[in-house]
């Protein structure tokens, strides 16, 4: 590691601690510190959205699918812009314009107020444990780029120094820090994939001539993946977009129903095509590099996911590799630090909130700090447990998607809202997703465990529903 690379490395670590420490001599109340003071406006949102939702995991992850299947893994992305663009059109009208959901700061109390208390602490579990995955998934991915780029480091001490300072800036200032901060990384990761990861890396194998002669055409081609793909994908990224807690604090932060639309609109088209093209454009060509000999790393213990790093590793001059590396832990920083707000929220507000009676405002923040601390140390935990990126961090969408979704769409757009219902959906549908996912059971048409976990849950919640229709039913002709 040249000590050039190690200083802005280093600095950018600072610096962001530094973001951390203001923002928390900011924050007055919970409204500050989970929802920043309810007045941000449209491009902070945006473009925090779309560095929560894309990422470092993302980053790495279409890294990963650019080295394995080329173009055709920007798909992946294109159901974050079909989520993010319904979303806007509608639940965005029908959260923001509701007075109900004026004082809310977390996903959870949109259930409170459309079921009961029961339903809010199920679904505060679910998210929070989805939550936790999806955070460690960001670590993970900060520590495979930190380790894959600089060889003195290895994946446990890198992970172990992401974690700290994500986790510590998070818990000092809160959904301010986060989504200023998130702004001005995600122009740095732009920027780095703009003017120096992708030219540098298409210069270094040769241009295009050489890339198609190196690698099978179907890599070039947006038809390299089958339907299950792009239906796994969707089933699982879409839906995301009306359950996630990163997202309805988000919704909660914009100052109008107008400002948090065009925020949505402008975080779906940074996600296809631009952020899916360049990420996959950057694993394809690590491929390229691999192929021509220029990555010495045995194929047969290779994780695609290291791919693109060690490119950059290999290819980039000290100074402008520690510029590009802090593009990368931007992205890492910008999503673990979201994901992480979201957790402590939940646990805060929603699962310890009813036995929490703090004596000033100064107090609850001490609180929810605390919590933001011990999520953020678990989160760790589970990390150094953890391989694979993408896995991680699809599996935990598809767990919050599977036992949330179909509770909230009929709570938000229908009038049939049975508590007992959302319970049995929720707990159904989510057991059912990870009871398959642990499994290596070879599923009906290879779909993703979550397509059955989403129609389990649909089937309980009609199930119950209509068992309780028919004993109220009953009750009214017994006393008629």
């Amino acid at each position: 590691m040249h000590y050039i690379d190690l200083g802005i490395f280093v600095g950018y670590m600072l610096v962001m601690l530094g973001v951390g420490y203001y923002f928390m001599h900011q924050n007055k109340n919970q409204d500050d510190y989970y929802v920043g003071g309810r007045n941000i406006g449209s491009w902070h949102i945006g473009l925090s959205v779309v560095a929560t939702d894309v990422g470092g995991g993302f980053s790495v992850g279409l890294g990963g699918l650019g080295f394995v299947m080329g173009l055709s893994g920007s798909w992946m992305l294109f159901t974050g812009l079909l989520g993010a663009w319904l979303a806007a059109v509608v639940l965005i009208p029908r959260v923001k314009s509701d007075p109900a959901f004026a004082n809310f700061y977390t996903f959870p109390q949109i259930f409170d107020h459309l079921f009961n208390r029961k339903v809010a602490l199920v679904a505060a579990v679910i998210s929070l444990i989805g939550y936790l995955g999806f955070t460690s998934s960001q670590l993970l991915a900060g520590a495979k780029l930190a380790s894959g780029t600089f060889i003195e480091l290895g994946l446990t001490e890198a992970l172990v120094l992401m974690g700290v300072i994500a986790v510590v800036y998070t818990v000092l200032g809160g959904l301010k820090a986060v989504i200023y901060t998130d702004t001005v990384q995600w122009i740095i990761l732009m920027l780095g994939f703009i003017l120096i990861g992708l030219p540098v890396a298409y210069f270094h194998v040769g241009g295009w001539e050489s890339m198609q002669s190196t690698l099978p055409s179907s890599y070039f081609s947006l038809s390299n993946l089958r339907w299950q793909d792009l239906a796994n994908w969707g089933i699982t990224i879409i839906p995301i977009w009306f359950i996630g807690m990163t997202l309805y604090q988000r919704i909660f932060a914009s100052r109008d129903v107008k400002s948090a639309k065009k925020a949505w609109f402008i975080a779906g088209f940074f996600e296809w095509p631009i952020m899916a093209f360049m990420g996959v454009s950057l694993g394809l060509l690590s491929k390229v590099a691999f192929e021509q000999g220029l990555l010495i790393i045995d194929l047969d213990v290779m994780d695609p996911e290291m791919g693109l790093p060690i490119l950059l590793r290999t290819i980039l001059p000290p100074g402008i590799l520690g510029l590009m590396m802090a593009a990368y832990f931007s992205a890492v920083l910008s999503t673990a630090d979201s994901c992480l707000m979201a957790a402590s929220g939940n646990l805060s507000t929603d699962v310890l909130g009813k036995w929490m009676n703090p004596k000033s405002e100064n107090t609850q923040i001490r609180y929810s700090q605390l919590f933001t601390l011990i999520l953020g140390v678990v989160a760790l935990s589970l990390a150094l447990q953890m391989t694979n990126v993408l896995d991680l961090m699809l599996y935990s969408y598809a767990f919050m998607v599977s036992g949330l979704l179909v509770p909230i769409l009929f709570g938000l757009f229908t009038k049939y809202r049975n508590p007992q219902a959302a319970i049995a959906a929720m707990i159904s549908g989510g057991g059912v997703t990870a009871s398959l996912g642990m499994t290596d059971w070879k599923l009906f048409l290879g779909l993703d465990p979550n397509f059955f976990g989403v129609f389990t849950s649909l089937a309980m919640y009609l199930l119950v529903s209509m068992v309780y229709r028919n004993k109220k039913q009953n009750k009214i002709e017994e006393y008629a």
